[in-house]
């Protein structure tokens, strides 16, 4: 079953655009925080979820990092 864009009830857009536009917000104002590029992480924030914010807190903000 493939759903067109007409057939996605207006609430669903809404809730997507609140997603999308909150984790852009909080990935530029964290990574301008530290230093990270906060342009490259606000802008692709916008366009994918949650692929921009797993890889911010992996990778840049390297949540695990190794205690010697």
């Amino acid at each position: 079953m493939k759903l067109e864009p007409s057939e996605v009830p207006i609430w669903a857009w809404i809730l997507l655009g609140a997603i999308l536009l909150s984790q852009s917000i909080w990935l530029f104002y964290d990574a301008r925080k530290r230093g990270l590029y906060p342009w490259f992480w606000g802008v692709w924030g916008l366009f994918q979820f949650p692929l921009p914010t797993l890889i911010y807190l992996l990778f840049a903000r390297k949540i695990f990092k190794r205690r010697t």
